[in-house]
């Protein structure tokens, strides 16, 4: 793992469409469980990749760190550009899932919604 792990961006910075939900109760957070829903990207931006986590930032490292191998790690998938925090992982699942049956294009939308210029949602 490299020395810095990343943050999601926060304040004036955040793009992300719930960005309090994302990062409520951000030093809290070990309390409280929540899970995401993200799309991230290769540096091309041609490339969409959709997951699920309880852990968005160690995901995200694992994704730069291309520890796991697959389609993230072959393609270059390592711009996170789209999120969203749920409760339970359920939530996560189903959103998930509904975001992976969706067109190309439905995904761009939604991306392009919150985040027009695919700002990398992480920082170090």
């Amino acid at each position: 793992m490299s020395e810095q792990t990343p943050r999601i961006l926060t304040g004036s910075l955040c793009v992300i469409r719930h960005c309090e939900a994302v990062h409520q109760n951000a030093e809290a957070i070990s309390m409280e469980r929540q899970y995401y829903v993200y799309i991230m990207t290769n540096p091309r931006n041609n490339v969409l990749y959709t997951g699920v986590t309880n852990n968005l930032n160690r995901r995200v490292q694992e994704h730069r760190d291309k520890t796991v191998p697959g389609f993230t790690k072959k393609y270059n998938v390592t711009k996170l550009v789209f999120a969203e925090a749920f409760s339970t992982a359920l939530e996560a699942i189903t959103r998930e899932k509904q975001i992976k049956a969706g067109s190309r294009q439905k995904k761009i939308a939604l991306i392009e919604g919150i985040n027009p210029l695919w700002a990398d949602l992480t920082i170090f």
